[in-house]
């Protein structure tokens, strides 16, 4: 989007455009919306009226305030969510800073949570990007300071607290996974934490592992059951662990081990778990089996079993009622003989795919299972059971 759309956005002209289309635009009125703007717009108004509308229907899932906000397409991607970045925030105010500077604002998606605990400096390259963010920030309330600069020629700024969230994709929009190809590098911090020790950095959680400072705290972020973020915490936002799973919306948190843990390797047993990815993630599977008193089936394979199930919000549960080395043809006779015409196949360490081993099993019966293919001491099995209900667990 050119900054003279963005100013036409913001004018009365443009409020107005963006009022009058509250209807949501859907595959089958979306062209009939967009022939009427050209009719009455110049095209690039057109499109930036219909392209803010259709990015606030797509934001509502991360902001609940979307329907106020400004967007462009990559930026809101890559943008984090109003409840990642509230938690986030919160670990800020624990040092009640007296200013945070956010190095690399983008569209304002982490300073909308950091200005309601203190005030912010939004540093961003990009002018259309960094007056979204003011305009963002100021539907939430709190105080923004804009600052269009280049973060690897400014000077480190005066503040209490910094926030980097470099740029994770190439300009063909692939992923960056190493950090010393983040723009700007992870490198940058070195430089800016030796004037402001408190820091926070947000990075792929597909990092490798060796990459990751010693001195930063390492924390992995899911949602509702699904890998979203990772952070790096260093100085006084570092608490003293090395690494950290945290579960979101309930904030449950697990941490390493202070010493090493030996988990012994047994067969499964009649309960299965299956830690949360960020738990994996987080290289905290050990740690889960301790709180558990769980054991592993294959040093490898990140699953997890027992003889009773224990209550954990850090990993799914299932009961598990036959296991055995894979042979397809066992595999059939078994499904068959239990009347189970209907599966679902997870899998972890398995080179087969589901959807084609799907098709040859030849399914008949009105009862449903898990199948789980996996391995256990390094041979390939296979797990039949069911989900286990929360009730279930915790009774």
């Amino acid at each position: 989007m050119h900054p003279s759309d963005l100013h036409f956005l913001l004018s009365p002209a443009g409020q107005t455009w963006l009022q009058q289309l509250d209807e949501p635009i859907t595959p089958h009125n979306h062209l009939h919306i967009a022939q009427q703007l050209r009719e009455q717009l110049p095209p690039n108004h057109a499109h930036a009226v219909l392209e803010t509308v259709l990015l606030r229907q797509k934001a509502a899932v991360k902001f609940s305030r979307a329907s106020e906000m400004y967007f462009l397409r990559e930026a809101l991607e890559q943008a984090s969510g109003e409840e990642i970045a509230a938690y986030r925030a919160q670990r800020f105010a624990q040092l009640a800073p007296r200013t945070i500077a956010d190095l690399g604002c983008g569209i304002g998606g982490d300073a909308l949570a950091l200005a309601q605990i203190a005030p912010v400096i939004g540093v961003e390259q990009d002018e259309v990007r960094l007056t979204m963010a003011r305009q963002n920030v100021a539907v939430y309330g709190g105080q923004f300071q804009p600052l269009c600069a280049d973060l690897t020629t400014l000077p480190p700024l005066a503040a209490d607290a910094l926030f980097f969230d470099p740029a994770r994709r190439d300009e063909t929009g692939r992923r960056i996974y190493s950090v010393h190809d983040y723009m700007p590098p992870l490198s940058l911090v070195d430089v800016w934490r030796q004037k402001v020790a408190a820091t926070a950095v947000k990075i792929s959680p597909g990092v490798h592992y060796n990459e990751l400072p010693a001195a930063a705290e390492v924390e992995f972020i899911s949602v509702n059951g699904e890998l979203k973020e990772a952070m790096l915490w260093f100085g006084e936002l570092r608490t003293a662990v090395q690494r950290r799973a945290t579960l979101l919306p309930s904030g449950q948190t697990l941490t390493n081990s202070p010493i090493p843990l030996d988990i012994p390797i047994t067969p499964p047993q009649g309960v299965l778990y299956e830690p949360d990815p960020a738990v994996i993630r987080a290289h905290l599977v050990q740690e889960l089996a301790a709180q558990l008193g769980a054991t592993m089936i294959d040093a490898e394979i990140a699953y997890l079993t027992a003889v009773s199930p224990q209550p954990t919000p850090f990993a799914r549960c299932y009961t598990i009622e036959a296991t055995f080395p894979f042979q397809l043809k066992q595999l059939r006779h078994y499904l068959r003989q239990h009347q189970i015409g209907n599966v679902t196949i997870k899998k972890r360490g398995s080179p087969l795919e589901p959807d084609t081993l799907k098709k040859q099993l030849r399914l008949r019966g009105p009862h449903h299972r898990m199948i789980i293919l996996t391995q256990a001491q390094g041979q390939p099995i296979v797990l039949i059971g069911q989900p286990m209900q929360a009730s279930s667990v915790t009774s």
